[in-house]
């Protein structure tokens, strides 16, 4: 790594040192709000949209130079992955994500396959390294993946859920099927955070967005175990944050299950959950939808972030969820002005 990546702000940050201000970047800060992005995607599908290296290596320096943050992510989508492993998976224009095949038996984990993502995902290579090649010197870039109970809670129900229905069924009903299916998804993921990694990326996010949904003690009895296994297999050669949403009281328990950056959505209380669970830096969190609102509120509930930080060395500025569509560029541009400006 060339020393003006490792003293960029977002990395000194990651490692919980001071910084001349706090760095920023926004979870799907490239996306359907920009009009950039339309103009490349175009009638592209989102599958192909993603497996485009060209495509999404343009939409991802894009939004790096329009904002103005501080890392880049890597263009792409969590389930791919389960591509290579046997599921049929869509975009359903209006409706989203879907799994022709979703794993509801013994035989359907049975049939999964673990084989290297660099044979079965060339595309992440040739995205990364067009990426590293034209982002600026000093400016990170982040790689990502699912965490394995996002991405059997996908598999399981094979769309969006509300109530997660089938996966609970599994979890509770067959937890030898549960734990077999994790340990398969977590193989995967390894591979694929280490594939990754050795691309070019110079941090990764791992996305539990769906783990709110769980209680702590099923957290601790159906997820730790293996979210645990991963965080072990990835860390040490760039900063991992672990970032989930939906549930305050599980904070702890992800700190405890590993990564160097805990990440907050907008529910959580960020200072106290630093200091409670003593993690070295996090990231986090102002509510995406603020950035619906007009351009004073999107600096008021910012400067309340920054100001329960209070300065303290390793905080990442970010939403505590993703950009939404509905959001107008000027304000995105307007809060990442802000949070520079914001003496530390």
């Amino acid at each position: 790594m060339t020393d003006a990546l490792y003293n960029s702000a977002f990395l000194k940050a990651c490692r919980g040192e001071k910084t001349d201000y706090t760095p920023i970047w926004l979870n799907r800060q490239a996306g359907r709000y920009m009009p950039e992005y339309h103009q490349v995607k175009g009638n592209t599908p989102s599958l192909d949209f993603f497996k485009t290296p060209a495509l999404a290596a343009k939409v991802t320096c894009d939004a790096q130079r329009i904002l103005g943050v501080d890392a880049a992510i890597m263009f792409a989508d969590l389930l791919p992955i389960l591509e290579p492993m046997g599921l049929v998976l869509d975009y359903i224009p209006g409706v989203g994500p879907q799994f022709e095949n979703p794993v509801r038996s013994h035989a359907d984990i049975d049939a999964l396959r673990i084989d290297p993502s660099k044979d079965t995902m060339p595309y992440i290579d040739e995205v990364i390294k067009l990426i590293r090649a034209e982002l600026p010197a000093n400016i990170p870039l982040i790689g990502f993946g699912g965490a394995p109970f996002t991405l059997a809670s996908y598999a399981i129900e094979g769309k969006g859920s509300r109530n997660y229905i089938h996966v609970k069924q599994m979890m509770y009903g067959d937890t030898g099927a549960w734990h077999t299916l994790m340990t398969k998804i977590t193989d995967a993921v390894i591979d694929y955070m280490n594939y990754q990694i050795d691309s070019g990326v110079q941090a990764v996010q791992l996305f539990d967005s769906w783990v709110g949904c769980l209680s702590p003690v099923d957290y601790l009895e159906y997820v730790y175990v293996h979210t645990e296994r991963l965080m072990t297999a990835i860390s040490g050669k760039v900063p991992v944050i672990h970032f989930g949403t939906g549930n305050p009281a599980l904070a702890p328990l992800m700190a405890k299950a590993g990564g160097d950056v805990l990440a907050l959505d907008w529910r959580t209380p960020l200072r106290e959950t630093w200091e409670k669970t003593g993690v070295k830096a996090v990231q986090g969190n102002m509510d995406p939808i603020i950035l619906c609102a007009d351009r004073a509120s999107v600096e008021r509930k910012a400067g309340e972030v920054l100001a329960e930080v209070d300065g303290k060395p390793g905080h990442i500025f970010n939403l505590g969820h993703g950009i939404i569509p509905e959001t107008p560029v000027d304000n995105v541009k307007a809060l990442v002005d802000f949070v520079h400006q914001y003496p530390v």
